[in-house]
This record gives structure tokens, C-alpha cells and sequence, in this order.
């Protein structure tokens, strides 16, 4: 089997689609596309990627034999499970509840904790610096509105779709796992704080989330990455 390519930095987002590709031990190799740089922004990435994010991955084995690009973090993680039959629920119930929590990831937890790092960590060092109360108050209170919504599901449920590890898991730890820089105090979320630790403890996510670990950057300290990902662009 050739190996997946997988365009990819250390964040949130990338760590989902390298701990699948770790979990369902499928060979790949790794692209850095270096986002404080602009590389996302290269013609060559957005062939593959034209909404200018990463991770995003081409299989030479796609359908049919034929290559494929796949963007979007959520839609590679479906597509890796399909190719697999792994992580994707054993029953249509199952697979109604792992897309559930995985939608619940990218429309919720995800925009939202990326906004409260924003508001919480890079806008106050901005040049000029941007501290804007409401907007912190804000997203720091849904993320946690939403660590609650996890909390509860995860006192009736051993991973967040039911009994069964899953992608959706894949999909929410690398968000959940950065509370700290959130502003959360997680002490009252005993189920949350279990979870995070028994995830976190499998090999395939502490190697997945390994990869390029060297090359994270704190962006409070880099100017030039700050106009580069936060700039204005058509």
C-alpha cells in the first residue's frame, strides 16, 4: 500500500488525522505545511486544499483504485474510517451517534475553543493589542458551556459516542486537551478529566500528537506568524 500523504502542523486539527492514521495503522508521510509561514496559502497546497487550511490528505489508493485529495479534518477522518471499516460505530445507530459528536466537535468545540485562544491569547499581543473583554467573556463561557455538555455525556458513556472508542473521540480530545490555555477550570468535570486521561494515554494518540511536536510555536511571540494567520486576505 503506498503511503498517505499527509499535509499537516502541529495544532489541534492536525492532530486528528495524525492520530487516525496512527490508530488505524496505515502508512503515511508527512508535508509540513507551515502556517506561520504561509505555506497554506501556495498554490500546490490549495489544489488539494482550496479553502487554505490544513490537515488535508491525497490517498493513492482512493476509490477505485485512483488517487484522492480529501479536506477538511472531519471529512478525512469519515473517509479513513470508511476505507478502514474502523472507529466508525458497528451498527447504523452507532454511526448516527459518532457523526453526531463529530459535527458537535466542528461546529461547536472547535470554532469556539479557537476562538477563545484568540480573544484569550494572541489578540491582547497584537500590534496594536486588541484586549477585548465581552469577546473573552464570551467565548471562554461557551467553551465551557460546552465542556459541561461533554462532561454530562461522558457520565452515561465510556467515549464520547457510546461504549466504543471512535472517531469522534479523535475528533474532540486535540481540542479538549488545551483547556488550560482556555481559561478552564475543569475540576468539577470528573467524567471530562477521565476521558482526557484515558485517551490520552493511548500509544496511538500520544504519537500521533508527537508529530512535529518540535516545530510548535507559542504565537504570542511572533509577529510576523500574527499577520500572516490573522491578516486580511480576499
Amino acid at each position: 500500500m503506498a503511503p498517505i500523504d499527509l499535509y499537516y502542523w502541529p495544532t489541534p486539527n492536525g492532530w486528528k488525522v495524525s492520530i487516525a492514521l496512527e490508530e488505524m495503522g496505515l502508512p503515511y508521510e508527512t508535508h509540513l505545511v507551515n502556517i506561520g509561514a504561509g505555506d497554506q496559502f501556495k498554490p500546490e497546497f490549495l489544489a488539494i486544499s482550496p479553502n487554505n487550511r490544513m490537515p488535508a490528505i491525497v490517498d493513492h489508493d482512493g476509490p477505485d483504485g485512483e488517487p484522492v485529495s480529501v479536506f477538511e479534518s472531519a471529512a478525512i477522518l469519515m473517509y479513513l474510517a470508511r476505507k478502514t471499516g474502523s472507529f466508525y460505530g458497528e451498527t447504523e445507530r452507532g454511526r448516527i451517534a459518532v457523526e453526531e459528536w463529530l459535527m458537535w466537535q466542528m461546529g461547536g468545540l472547535g470554532p469556539m475553543a479557537g476562538q477563545a485562544h484568540h480573544f484569550l491569547k494572541y489578540a491582547p499581543s497584537m500590534d496594536p493589542p486588541n484586549d477585548l473583554p465581552y469577546a473573552k467573556d464570551r467565548y471562554r463561557n461557551e467553551v465551557n458551556r460546552l465542556h459541561g455538555v461533554l462532561d454530562r455525556q461522558l457520565a452515561k458513556t465510556e467515549y464520547v459516542a457510546g461504549p466504543d472508542y471512535s472517531i469522534a473521540d479523535m475528533a474532540i480530545w486535540p481540542w479538549a486537551i488545551l483547556w488550560e490555555g482556555q481559561q478552564q477550570d475543569i475540576s468539577d468535570k470528573p467524567h471530562f478529566s477521565r476521558w482526557l486521561d484515558q485517551v490520552g494515554e493511548r500509544e496511538a494518540v500520544v504519537k500521533g500528537k508527537a508529530l512535529a511536536a518540535e516545530k510548535r510555536a507559542n504565537l504570542q511571540d511572533n509577529k510576523d506568524a500574527q499577520k500572516v494567520l490573522f491578516g486580511k486576505r480576499d
